[in-house]
């Protein structure tokens, strides 16, 4: 496993850091001192923050909540794509709305984001496989509109997911599953080539997760409609860590006082993919908690973008 810390000597950090303390929000004047990083990033700071609206918001299903949001850069392209999965524990209850500054940011950095939308528990037919077969019709779909918008190099695309979209954007890059096993109505990872995977607090092991207490922890039975003891082929079809070696590179990005995902799940991850002959790197964020890797003004966007941008090949 290949892991890079990000710490206070790191340059690039340190000017975000200065910008971050400035303009993103009010923190005390220690904070924004040379030697001393910003608190982590809470919730109710993302889920205040405001985007502009995307160029445009397109189906990729007929249900009502198989849509994503577009987002392109200024120019003629061919531009990379990004496809961000947003997480929110699996539930109906958060929706794509909180990862727009996400998309927003990369657009602004000549990457075009395409944020999907998909059916989540305690929607109608959410959960086990739907949440899944949405997530992979909004992946291919990337291939339908670069019909529409020729200036979209799907040569060149990179999933990026957070929390429970890390899972899902991790679970996106496996490989179909056994045709024998396809009687549990198993979910069929999309085919579209992928360049990588950023995964961004990703929950990578289903059983250890939902084994482990916690109100995100306990939506994992209620994503794949059981414990991995009644429903043990559904786990193994749909948690990261036992898809290995996935058939895209991956770049995991952790915050080192994550309170809600344990660094261990991508370290875990990282270690096992190793392991299967797969491609995986941890690049863990000092000072960072959950929801810092989907601020774009916090300093550990900078180890988003970076990742992003190595997998697509963008200078």
């Amino acid at each position: 496993m290949n892991e890079i810390p990000l710490g206070r000597r790191d340059s690039r950090r340190m000017a975000l850091h200065s910008r971050y303390c400035l303009i993103a929000f009010t923190l005390p004047a220690m904070a924004c001192s040379s030697n001393a990083l910003p608190p982590p990033v809470e919730w109710s700071e993302i889920a205040r923050a405001t985007v502009a609206p995307p160029d445009e918001r397109i189906g990729y299903g007929p249900d009502s909540l198989q849509f994503g949001e577009l987002r392109l850069p200024n120019g003629a392209g061919p531009f990379p794509i990004a496809v961000v999965i947003h997480g929110g524990c699996w539930l109906a209850e958060y929706d794509l709305k909180h990862v727009a500054a996400v998309g927003e940011a990369l657009a602004g950095q000549g990457i075009a984001s395409w944020t999907i939308e998909y059916r989540r528990v305690g929607d109608a037919n959410g959960g086990w496989p739907t949440t899944f077969s949405d997530v992979a019709l909004g992946v291919q779909h990337v291939a339908t509109l670069a019909v529409r918008y020729p200036q979209l190099d799907t040569a060149r695309v990179v999933l990026i997911g957070h929390s429970a979209g890390g899972h899902l954007a991790l679970w996106a890059a496996s490989s179909p599953p056994d045709a024998s096993q396809t009687g549990d109505a198993m979910p069929v990872p999309p085919a579209l080539p992928l360049r990588g995977v950023v995964s961004l607090a990703g929950i990578t092991d289903l059983r250890a997760y939902g084994a482990q207490p916690g109100s995100c922890n306990s939506s994992v039975p209620l994503l794949l409609g059981g414990t991995p003891q009644e429903v043990p082929a559904r786990y193994a079809a749909a948690s990261p860590i036992e898809l290995v070696p996935l058939r895209a590179p991956v770049r995991l990005i952790h915050g080192a006082l994550d309170p809600i995902v344990p660094l261990q799940q991508s370290r875990n991850f990282a270690d096992r993919s190793e392991e299967a002959g797969g491609r995986a790197s941890v690049t863990v964020v000092e000072g960072a908690g959950h929801f810092d890797v989907i601020a774009p003004l916090a300093p550990a966007w900078s180890a988003v973008l970076r990742a992003a941008r190595e997998l697509l090949a963008v200078r």
